[in-house]
C-alpha cells in the first residue's frame, strides 16, 4: 500500500496548549507539523472530529489555531513514554493569528 500522507512533514518539537470549545488547556508537544495539519503527542486524545484550538510561540509571537482531530491513538499513561505514536493528527482548519509564522516553521525544519 502505498503513503497516502503529505510528504512535505517537518518533524518538530514544539510546545503547545491545546482544547476543544475554543479554550487551549491542555499541555503536549508536536511531533511533526505541515502545512495542512500536524501529530501531537499526548496521552489526552480527543475523538475524532473533535474542533480543538491550539495555541503555540515562535519567535515570541503566538500562532493560535483551530484543527479537526482526523485520528487519535489511546495509549495508557503508564506506557505513553513506549508506545511509538500516542497522540493525535489534526487537520488544520482555520488561523486565528500567526498564519504565515506557522508556514515558517514548516518551511524552515531547523528553525
Amino acid at each position: 500500500m502505498s503513503d497516502k500522507r503529505d510528504k512535505q512533514r517537518t518533524r518538530k518539537r514544539i510546545a503547545l496548549e491545546f482544547g476543544p470549545g475554543g479554550t487551549a488547556a491542555r499541555k503536549a508537544f508536536s511531533e511533526d507539523l505541515s502545512p495542512l495539519g500536524m501529530f501531537i503527542k499526548t496521552a489526552n486524545v480527543s475523538n475524532p472530529n473533535t474542533v480543538l484550538r491550539i495555541e503555540l510561540q515562535h519567535n515570541d509571537q503566538l500562532i493560535s489555531l483551530d484543527a479537526r482531530v482526523m485520528w487519535a491513538k489511546r495509549v495508557p499513561q503508564n506506557l505513553f513514554h513506549l508506545a511509538k505514536k500516542g497522540g493525535m493528527g489534526v487537520r488544520i482548519i482555520r488561523f486565528h493569528s500567526g498564519h504565515e509564522q506557522y508556514l515558517d516553521l514548516c518551511a524552515h525544519p531547523f528553525v
